[in-house]
């Protein structure tokens, strides 16, 4: 559910992967904190990419399907969707242009990515790239 009082965040797909894969590590404990006390956007073309690499067989080794899928369930009911209309073409992978046009759409206040196209780029129209590590320390202070 969107609040306009929380703060939004955008995760890319291979930091949220990292995060469900190992929610111990930085992108894990970023991503808790976003969906503790924050709105986490998401689009459904990203939805859709990180639930595909999530149910890949070689994640098996790192976490049960079910934990896994529990994940998935559970950050798709407490994200807010957006539906973009912005076109962004400011990246060296076009695929990280997504991620741009959700954060530009959704109003977030910083993109979560350890992906050096998007972290080259920082910050982007007002909007912080972080990666996981940066991002605890400025949420700690």
């Amino acid at each position: 559910m969107r609040s306009e009082s929380r703060q939004r965040y955008v995760f890319d797909v291979n930091t949220r992967v990292s995060a469900f894969l190992f929610p111990d590590s930085k992108p894990g404990k970023a991503l808790e904190h976003v969906l503790i006390g924050h709105d986490l956007d998401r689009k459904l073309d990203l939805a859709e990419e990180a639930t595909e690499v999530m149910r890949r067989e070689k994640s098996d080794r790192y976490i049960a399907k079910e934990r896994r899928e529990a994940l998935l369930v559970g950050t798709i009911k407490s994200s807010v969707f957006i539906q973009t209309s912005t076109s962004i073409s400011a990246c060296r992978d076009p695929d990280d242009n997504r991620v741009l046009e959700l954060a530009v759409d959704g109003g977030a206040v910083a993109i979560v990515s350890g992906d050096a196209d998007l972290l080259v780029l920082r910050p982007f129209l007002g909007i912080s790239i972080l990666n996981p590590r940066d991002f605890l320390a400025s949420v700690a202070t």
